[in-house]
């Protein structure tokens, strides 16, 4: 069964269309019209080895909040809609990023719990042009619409590029790991019976 899933969100503020494989290896093609923010989405596929294609088009002569965010949104149905019931996932991953003088921590669990906990300080205001504020509000909005217990902490840097780039590094691999079937697994991973 392919865990595969198309989504798309038109609002009077931005058009959003994304494809997501979870069992890719890592190939992207990323146009929201921010070059770091494609730098991000473009790492985080790779590194989550997710084949991942977003164009997104935005009220960018506003500014990138309504471009990042609905990217997020977006993004998130797509990754709840491609697990489909959960049946035989990990649930939960974890992964320490390094990046120069940056560490990125992120661990979550695909909970059905959406819930953000973002301890990162971020020097830089902008990163070319995108601002870094921006870097949490698409964590918001991918986890609350992808269900995720999403946990992400800065252990140490300076450098706002290095630190943005380690998170969702560390994002993609967490993710990798928590998508994973494993076969012992009966159901979901859930005394529950449900995720």
């Amino acid at each position: 069964m392919s865990r595969t899933a198309s989504m798309e969100r038109v609002t009077g503020e931005t058009a959003i269309k994304a494809a997501l494989t979870l069992d890719g290896s890592g190939q992207t093609a990323v146009a929201t019209g921010i070059g770091f923010f494609d730098h991000m989405l473009i790492l985080f596929g790779k590194h989550g080895l997710f084949d991942l294609t977003v164009t997104a088009n935005g009220d960018l002569q506003v500014d990138g909040h309504h471009t990042v965010e609905d990217t997020g949104i977006v993004l998130g149905q797509a990754l709840a809609k491609a697990l489909g019931d959960k049946t035989g996932i990990k649930r939960y991953g974890t992964a320490f990023v390094p990046m120069d003088e940056a560490l990125a921590m992120v661990s979550l669990d695909i909970s059905g719990r959406p819930y953000l906990v973002f301890d990162a300080v971020l020097p830089g205001e902008r990163v070319g042009q995108f601002d870094s504020e921006l870097t949490e509000e698409f964590l918001r909005a991918f986890s609350l619409h992808a269900g995720l217990t999403l946990h992400v902490r800065l252990l140490s840097g300076r450098n706002t590029h290095h630190i943005i780039e380690a998170i969702f590094k560390a994002l993609g691999r967490a993710l990798d790991e928590a998508t994973r079937r494993d076969d012992r697994i009966q159901g979901v991973m859930s005394t529950k019976g449900t995720i």
